[in-house]
């Protein structure tokens, strides 16, 4: 009885409670920490914290300097892309070459912007992109306010399935230059028409519909 009691007095030393409580308060600072990591990925996950792109006129993208990749490194202004025929004009997006059929029977061309030449960048983004590629230097065509996705894109679902879809057609990118920029697509009428659709990205990869760009370039006058 009297080592029992002394195991008992013992037991609820202040050293040994200061232990156990030390010890709950480290589990609960875990599972703190836990919740927050599982809250901040949820949230993550959705649009809040996503900036909000300013619309582009065309007044705005008509005088943008775009650059020739053919090797005659001509620039030129971007309106005269679509002054006679209107266009339809990706920016940093190569997935929608398969319209290029159903542009072509309306008369529309189709072309890719990208906003830098580093190595063999355009080179090997030809393959995956049905029209012509222009450069453009000034990033016009990412404005008026550039986006930039950052390091929250490593969290979100859809960047890693956007992702994914990309690697498994073919086009895996490359890890040179400024590549947390975000693109767009844009379907612009000819004359005075204006920008009849434009579809911003609000995440790496995300796609715009087929029917929406079909739909928008139907509207194109296409001058004779």
């Amino acid at each position: 009885m009297q080592r029992t009691a002394e195991w008992r007095k013992t037991d609820s030393s202040p050293a040994v409670l200061e232990g156990q409580t030390l010890a709950m308060g480290m589990w609960s600072l875990g599972l703190g920490a836990v919740g927050a990591a599982i809250a901040g990925i949820i949230l993550a996950n959705t649009d809040l914290f996503l900036t909000k792109p300013e619309p582009a006129t065309v007044e705005y993208l008509e005088d943008a300097d775009l650059k020739t990749t053919f090797g005659d490194d001509k620039t030129f202004k971007a309106q005269t892309l679509w002054e006679k025929s209107g266009a339809v004009i990706m920016v940093e997006a190569a997935e929608l070459s398969s319209l290029k059929p159903q542009l072509d029977q309306l008369g529309v061309p189709l072309y890719a912007v990208v906003k830098e030449d580093i190595g063999t960048e355009i080179q090997d983004f030809r393959p995956h992109f049905a029209g012509d590629v222009f450069l453009d230097e000034k990033q016009a065509f990412y404005g008026p306010h550039q986006r930039k996705m950052g390091g929250l894109g490593f969290i979100r679902l859809g960047v890693w399935q956007n992702f994914f879809r990309a690697w498994k057609s073919g086009y895996q990118g490359n890890m040179n230059g400024e590549g947390f920029i975000l693109g767009g697509v844009f379907v612009i009428g000819s004359g005075k028409q204006g920008v009849l659709l434009e579809h911003r990205e609000k995440e790496f990869g995300d796609k715009v519909s087929t029917e929406s760009i079909l739909e928008a370039a139907k509207k194109i006058v296409v001058e004779k």
